[in-house]
């Protein structure tokens, strides 16, 4: 059966459209285009800004003018993860999506169900003819994947809304009212070029078969990450004979744990043996450590070729040492939410450049913004202490929650009505751009919920059917009951 011809058959109708069009952070100028075509196509009031954000309004239904204007608030872009074995072009290929027991999938890509699935049904009310509401304005922001940056761009009076729903939340039963903030940090190691001794064993040592996922919900999952599993294993052998490097690689987004990496690795000839044993030996460590979480993983070496060229000594030591002690995951957990992660840091990726330089990206996440500027300075120190420069985005704030939220209350009352269950009022340890917005304009009401989306960021990603029609059942009822003005 084809996703368009599911239930709620206009939001599914959207949704497969959307995955037709490309929309990679920083480079949404089509799906730009066809928010911009479809406001024209249903004569709707539109502007957009310089950042790419669209916002379309649509007047209130008959009886319903004096409601409070509402804000229906998804981001257009996705985030672009293929298995290594995949050909696939997120520039101007449509995502190859198929319906598995009960969920849609894509073929060895993401989906963008985050957040291509508010974005469909934000759609899906603009055009429908027989729907109950106020006054509606349908935010689209850009770029929310790789930094918030057009939240960050909008302006105060972009929006004139009182209420704000944003959806991009991806557990079904949720209504999340704060999130944390973020930053990036980045350390730049520079090498030289040496020429390679003939005496040497090369190799190329790779590490697949983990599940990846998203660098702030999932952080506590106990997951493997692909470039420590390697630096453990690089770190591990230089201890034991002299040991050069010729290629790095690992990891890709700043906001996805690490799930491929892999080197090409020179050791005397001598030692070659050791580099095999050591292999076998870290492959059931680490089997054995991540047999819950992630039972797949694999670490593979081969022989190859004697490169050209490769890293400096002294450079290739400085930069296993950086990447063993960089720390990863989990710094600490809230006091005062059960079970939620207050502080984290994702050795997110290492990437080897044609100028001679070593690129590693690292994301930091806390809901306390000095715990946030103080994990981003032990990443700092690190960096600092191996000799590579640093730098660092601005980041991103973090939305505090209101328990006494007026809308917060009219939901979880509408889902008791619906579905005879309580749902849960969290805040999660994501970005979310609420907390931009809230900066912005300290008087919005807002809440974040979605349907049930599993394995977000990476090529597993999916999004449960029969949550999304529960969603858009709440989300119908909601706008009917939003207070007036």
């Amino acid at each position: 059966m084809e996703i368009k011809n599911l239930e709620p058959h206009l939001l599914w109708q959207f949704f497969d459209r959307i995955t037709q069009i490309p929309r990679p952070s920083k480079k949404e100028g089509k799906i730009v285009n066809f928010l911009l075509d479809f406001a024209k196509q249903h004569e709707l009031e539109v502007k957009k800004d310089e950042a790419g954000n669209v916002l379309i309004r649509k007047p209130a239904s008959p009886g319903k003018e004096n409601l409070k204007t509402v804000i229906l608030q998804s981001h257009v872009d996705m985030v672009c993860e293929k298995n290594a074995d995949v050909n696939f072009n997120f520039e101007t290929d449509p995502i190859l999506t198929y319906i598995d027991n009960g969920w849609i999938k894509a073929k060895g890509t993401t989906l963008g169900g985050d957040d291509g699935i508010g974005v469909a049904a934000a759609l899906a009310i603009l055009a429908s003819k027989d729907i109950e509401h106020g006054p509606v304005e349908c935010l689209f922001t850009t770029d929310e994947e790789t930094g918030l940056t057009g939240a960050y761009a909008l302006s105060k009076d972009f929006l004139t809304g009182d209420i704000l729903l944003n959806l991009d939340s991806e557990e079904w039963g949720e209504f999340c009212i704060g999130c944390a903030g973020g930053k990036n940090t980045t350390g730049t190691f520079h090498y030289t070029r040496t020429a390679t001794p003939d005496d040497y064993f090369w190799f190329e040592i790779q590490v697949s078969g983990l599940n990846g996922g998203h660098s702030g919900s999932d952080i506590n999952a106990g997951l493997g990450n692909a470039n420590k599993i390697l630096t453990r294993y690089l770190w591990t052998l230089l201890q034991e004979c002299p040991l050069l490097l010729a290629q790095i690689n690992g990891g890709n987004l700043h906001n996805a744990i690490a799930r491929e990496a892999k080197a090409t690795a020179g050791v005397p000839g001598a030692f070659k043996e050791k580099a095999g044993a050591w292999l076998n030996i870290l492959q059931a460590n680490v089997s054995a450590e991540l047999a819950k979480t992630d039972k797949n993983v694999n670490l593979s070496i081969n022989s190859a070729e004697k490169p050209a060229y490769c890293m400096d000594a002294d450079t290739g030591s400085k930069l296993l040492n950086a990447l063993y002690v960089l720390p990863h995951g989990v710094m600490g957990m809230s006091h005062e939410i059960a079970g939620l992660v207050e502080t984290s840091t994702n050795l997110a990726s290492v990437k080897m450049k044609e100028n001679e330089t070593i690129v590693i990206t690292t994301s930091q996440r806390s809901s306390t913004e000095s715990l946030k500027v103080d994990v981003a300075n032990q990443v700092k120190a690190v960096f600092l202490q191996a000799g590579a420069e640093v730098s660092a985005t601005d980041g991103y704030p973090g939305w505090k929650p209101n328990p006494d939220s007026t809308i917060l209350k009219i939901s979880k009352t509408l889902f008791e009505k619906l579905f005879g269950e309580e749902p849960k009022v969290i805040a999660i340890h994501a970005g979310l751009e609420c907390g931009l917005f809230f900066e912005k304009n300290p008087k919005l009401d807002m809440i974040s919920c979605g349907p049930t989306i599993l394995g977000a960021h990476s090529p597993d990603e999916r999004l449960e059917i029969a949550t999304v029609e529960k969603w858009w059942k709440l989300l119908l009822e909601l706008l009917k009951a939003i207070p007036g003005k």
